[in-house]
């Protein structure tokens, strides 16, 4: 029995940077799980600036997830966080926020900042986990796809 089990267990998926090959599968992560979604084009000159980093989590040949920063001297921006929904609430988000937060401090990253959505409640647990403190508010910022707006709360971590 133990066989069949491990035969048909679900593998952990596998961190590691991403590249320009994970451009198309970015984007259509980053299109199913926000209003506006980023074209393939967008992502790719993300990918392919030097300043930006980005960690991708596979789950074979499948993207289960992805983070991406930009930097810019001592601080970086979480510029986007997603994970496909059959991998969500299993803690994978959790797993690529520390790893690239621990990726960004050897990179002599101080200070992380970050926007979410007032009422994106598992990115604000994930986050207040990872010690991250609200520092600000753009009032009406998102607009949810259906014509309301909520708005960004602002966030701060420092690593130093």
């Amino acid at each position: 029995m133990s066989f069949l089990t491990n035969l048909f267990a679900r593998a952990e998926p596998v961190l590691s940077e991403a590249t320009a090959r994970d451009t198309p599968a970015i984007a259509a992560l980053h299109a199913a799980s926000f209003a506006r979604g980023w074209s393939e084009d967008e992502v790719e000159r993300l990918l392919s600036e030097h300043s930006v980093l980005t960690h991708r989590a596979m789950a074979g040949s499948a993207l289960a997830g992805f983070i991406m920063s930009r930097i810019a001297a001592d601080e970086a921006e979480i510029l986007s966080v997603a994970v496909d929904k059959s991998f969500r609430a299993r803690g994978l988000s959790k797993i690529l926020l520390a790893l690239h937060m621990r990726r960004l401090a050897g990179l002599g990253v101080r200070t992380i900042f970050l926007e979410v959505g007032e009422t994106n409640d598992p990115a604000a647990q994930l986050y207040a986990g990872a010690g991250f403190e609200e520092v600000a508010r753009r009032a009406n910022y998102y607009d949810d796809g259906s014509g309301r707006t909520t708005d960004a709360v602002v966030l701060r971590r420092d690593l130093f």
